[in-house]
C-alpha cells in the first residue's frame, strides 16, 4: 500500500529523525506506528544514523501491530523485522536473526538486558507507550536504564504521558534524556515542582503540583517533545455521548444502601464485606451493575437492570453491531448467559471477526482495548455496561471506534444505576479527574460523610 502522509505525520517523522531524544505525544488514531517506522527506515537505510533498532511495546501490539505495519506499506520495503515474544527459545531465535528492527514486549525487558549482558546491540530504541515506564521502581525501568548509555537514539511514543498526574513524567523523561531536563532524581523533581499533599507525620503519600508547575515542566521538556491532539489534525466522525439510567427497585436499593452504610451486607446468607474505602468503591460498582463477589470469589446476583437496558439497546440497534465494554468478569459472564450471541474480543481472530462485521454483540475489557487496536471497521456503537476508574483506559476504549477511518457517526452510551457510585465515577471521568486516589477520596466523602 502506498503511504501518503498527512502534513502532521511528515512533521512528526522529521522530528524523530532530527532529535536523538524524542518524546512523541500523539493522540489516539494519529498513526504513531507508521510515523515512527518511516523515520526508522530513513535512519537505517538512507542516512545510516542508526544500525539496529529495538521496539518495546505491549504484548499484543508487539506481536501483531508492528510487524503487520511493516508489511503493509510499500515505502518500508527492505526493512527486516523480528518479533521477540513467546517462549524463551522463540525470543532467542528472534535475537539471533539479526533483523534491522527487533520488537519485544515490555515485560521481557529485564530478561533481554540480562540475556545480552554487555553485548547490547541496539543503538536506537523505540518505546511504544512510554507511559508504561512511568514507575521508576519497576524492573523494566531499572533494566532499560542500565543500558541507556549504549543507546544513541531513543523515541518515546504515547498519547497519555501523565494520565495519573505530572509525577508520571519524571521517569519517562529520565529514560529519554538521563535527567537533563527534569532532574536526575525523583526527590529533586518533587522538591522543585511539587508540595506534599496527603501525609501522616513525616510520611508523604502523595504530592500536588505547585502553582505554575505544569507550564514550567512543559517548557523544560519542550525542545525534545512533539505534542499533537487528535482533534486538531483529523476530521473525526460525529460523536454522540449519552447516558441510559436504570432504576433499582426498593429491595435492590436497600442492598446497595446497606453496603454504603455498613460496608457489609448479607445476601441470602452470604456475607459480602468491604475492608476499606477502595474495596468499598469496588463493591459498590459491582452492585450498581447487578452482581458482586464475596470473599471466596463467588458471584452473588442482585439485579438485572442493566441487562434489561442492554436488551433494549440491542433492539434499537436493529442489527447493527454493538461493542460492550465491561469491567468485572461476572459482567461478561452474565451478559453471555443472557445473550448467547455475545462474543468476547480477546484473540487476533476475535478482532478480525469483529472488523469483518461477523460479531453482532462483542464484549471487550478496557485493558484489552488499548494501544494499537483498531476496531472502527466493525461498528460504531459502544456501550459501557460497567465503568472503570482509569481515565486512560476509558479514553482508549472510546477511541477504538471514534478514530480515523471510521465512516459512521459514533455513539457511546453509558449504563448507569441512578443514585449510585456509577454517577460519581462517570462525572469524575468526564471532568478528567485522572488520579485514582482523588476518585476514591471523592467517592468516600460523598457516600459516607458521617463516617469518621
Amino acid at each position: 500500500m502506498r503511504y501518503q502522509p498527512h502534513n502532521y505525520q511528515a512533521q512528526a517523522t522529521r522530528f524523530i529523525e532530527e532529535h536523538p531524544e524524542a518524546a512523541i505525544l500523539l493522540g489516539m488514531g494519529l498513526g504513531k506506528t507508521i510515523i515512527t517506522l518511516t523515520a526508522i527506515w530513513g535512519l537505517l537505510l538512507d542516512t545510516f544514523e542508526a544500525r539496529r533498532v529495538l521496539v518495546i511495546a505491549p504484548l499484543r501490539v508487539a506481536r501483531d501491530t508492528w510487524p503487520t505495519e511493516v508489511l503493509k506499506w510499500d515505502h518500508l520495503d527492505g526493512l527486516t523485522v523480528a518479533v521477540a515474544v513467546g517462549t524463551r527459545q522463540q525470543r532467542l531465535n528472534a535475537l539471533a536473526a539479526g533483523a534491522m528492527v527487533t520488537v519485544i514486549n515490555r515485560e521481557n525487558i529485564p530478561w533481554l538486558v540480562k540475556t545480552l549482558g554487555g553485548q547490547w546491540p541496539f543503538d536506537m530504541v523505540v518505546i511504544d507507550e512510554l507511559s508504561s515506564f512511568k514507575n521508576h521502581k519497576a524492573a523494566r525501568f531499572k533494566a532499560l536504564s542500565s543500558v541507556r548509555p549504549h543507546i544513541h537514539r531513543i523515541v518515546g511514543l504515547t498519547g497519555t504521558p501523565a494520565a495519573n498526574g505530572l509525577e508520571d513524567l519524571w521517569a519517562q523523561f529520565k529514560l529519554l534524556d538521563g535527567g537533563e531536563r527534569l532532574g536526575r532524581y525523583i526527590t529533586r523533581y518533587r522538591e522543585r515542582w511539587f508540595t506534599p499533599d496527603r501525609r501522616n507525620g513525616m510520611q508523604v503519600f502523595s504530592y500536588k503540583p505547585r502553582p505554575g508547575a505544569e507550564a514550567e515542566i512543559y517548557e523544560a521538556i519542550g525542545d525534545i517533545t512533539l505534542s499533537m491532539k487528535t482533534t486538531d489534525y483529523l476530521d473525526l466522525p460525529e460523536l454522540t455521548i449519552t447516558t441510559v439510567p436504570v432504576e433499582l427497585n426498593p429491595k435492590e436499593r436497600n442492598v446497595y444502601e446497606r453496603m454504603v452504610r455498613d460496608m457489609v451486607v448479607d445476601l441470602d446468607g452470604v456475607v459480602v464485606d468491604a475492608a476499606n474505602a477502595a474495596a468499598l468503591s469496588g463493591k459498590l460498582l459491582q452492585l450498581a451493575s447487578g452482581a458482586v463477589y464475596n470473599e471466596t470469589g463467588q458471584t452473588i446476583e442482585v439485579h438485572e437492570r442493566k441487562l434489561d437496558a442492554l436488551e433494549d439497546l440491542l433492539e434499537a440497534a436493529n442489527g447493527q453491531s454493538l461493542l460492550v465494554a465491561y469491567w468485572h468478569k461476572h459482567d461478561a459472564a452474565r451478559i453471555q448467559a443472557c445473550f448467547p450471541q455475545a462474543r468476547q474480543l480477546q484473540t487476533t481472530d476475535d478482532f478480525e471477526a469483529w472488523n469483518a462485521g461477523e460479531v453482532p454483540l462483542a464484549l471487550i475489557h478496557p485493558a484489552s482495548a488499548g494501544h494499537g487496536l483498531n476496531l472502527q471497521s466493525g461498528g460504531h456503537l459502544l456501550v459501557w455496561f460497567s465503568l472503570t476508574w482509569s481515565l486512560e483506559l476509558y479514553q482508549q476504549t472510546n477511541a477504538r471506534l471514534h478514530r480515523q477511518a471510521q465512516t459512521q457517526p459514533v455513539t457511546i452510551t453509558h449504563l448507569t444505576a441512578k443514585n449510585t457510585i456509577d454517577e460519581q465515577v462517570l462525572a469524575a471521568l468526564e471532568a478528567k479527574d485522572t488520579t485514582q486516589t482523588r476518585l476514591i477520596d471523592a467517592v468516600v466523602a460523598t457516600l459516607t460523610p458521617e463516617r469518621k
